[in-house]
């Protein structure tokens, strides 16, 4: 079996190029899976997996777990709000506790950046990174360039814009770092107060006309306004925001040309994208769902070979 070049999937920027690769490559072979009627393998019938999600998730969450569960793993999920940590119990004690029940495998999603780095210097399980605060989402950026290379056929090359709350997002910087490893160019578009002052650095363009980036774009993939993790105001209102950064099917329909509109959800309807322009024919937002159960079987799969 092809093997990653890391045990942890802990962030793009520690992927190379051909580990992607090989990750879209195993995914097109369970997303042939997924659409049989028997939609499960025998793949990882001796590993245990536990997802520990020290944040809400909805769609991240079930998707891991129905990508575990096709994969015929052990599956263990857990609960913060009903656990040990209530009472003051450290992230490295509720973790070596999971791992004294023999867990090969730990899904974690949690506030604090690095917290998924911090646990794979201390226990010897295969980690992978299911969100670390507003560092990285490796697994939303390769289910998003991979519905990318499904749609049009190649990532090398392709015009992609980031569009909305930058500041707040780790989906926008593992996608930086995703599309760039595989030839894109990256535009980001935002209000000046949501973009980080540190985004030229990272070598993509920076767009305040909305107009502007679309006009420019193959593929926007539209960011969620994150009003939870903004302490401060950053923009005078969501009416305001909708106004000036909404993407509308009228404003696809103006474009000189067709472009892809994708999502990493949840939608905020009618404030980042009107539901017309969400359920129009520009969009691709569906098939990243199904993307992701493909991709995360894959990751599972991959990094269940990777022991040393």
């Amino acid at each position: 079996m092809s093997r990653l070049s890391q045990k942890h999937l802990l962030g793009i920027k520690d992927l190379t190029e051909k580990d992607i690769e090989l990750i879209f490559e195993t995914a097109d072979t369970f997303k042939d899976v997924l659409n049989r009627p028997i939609k499960k393998v025998p793949s990882l019938r001796d590993v245990t997996i536990a997802n520990i999600f020290f944040e809400n998730s909805t769609r991240t969450r079930l998707s891991f777990e129905l990508a575990e569960k096709r994969l015929s793993a052990d599956v263990v999920n857990f609960s913060t709000s009903t656990s040990s940590v209530k009472k003051g119990e450290t992230l490295l004690d509720t973790v070596n506790n999971i791992l004294a029940m023999k867990v090969d495998m730990v899904v974690m999603r949690h506030a604090s950046p690095g917290a998924p780095h911090f646990l794979a210097r201390h226990i010897n399980a295969n980690i992978i990174n299911a969100g670390d605060g507003t560092h990285e989402h490796p697994t939303q950026a390769l289910l998003d360039t991979y519905s990318i290379r499904e749609t049009l056929g190649t990532v090398t090359g392709k015009r992609v814009a980031i569009i909305g709350d930058i500041l707040h997002s780790r989906v926008a910087l593992s996608n930086i770092f995703a599309l760039q490893k595989l030839g894109a160019k990256v535009l980001v578009c935002g209000p000046p107060t949501l973009l980080p002052k540190f985004i030229k650095n990272l070598g993509v363009q920076v767009e305040l006309d909305i107009n502007k980036a679309l006009e420019w774009c193959d593929v926007a993939n539209v960011l969620r306004i994150q009003l939870e993790r903004q302490q401060l105001k950053y923009f005078s209102s969501l009416r305001e925001y909708a106004l000036y950064y909404g993407i509308t099917k009228a404003r696809l329909d103006s474009l000189k040309k067709p472009i892809i509109i994708m999502h990493p959800g949840p939608i905020n309807r009618g404030i980042e994208l009107s539901s017309d322009a969400a359920d129009s024919a520009h969009s691709i937002i569906l098939d990243q769902v199904e993307n992701g159960v493909a991709i995360r079987m894959a990751v599972l799969y991959l990094l269940a070979g990777v022991t040393a």
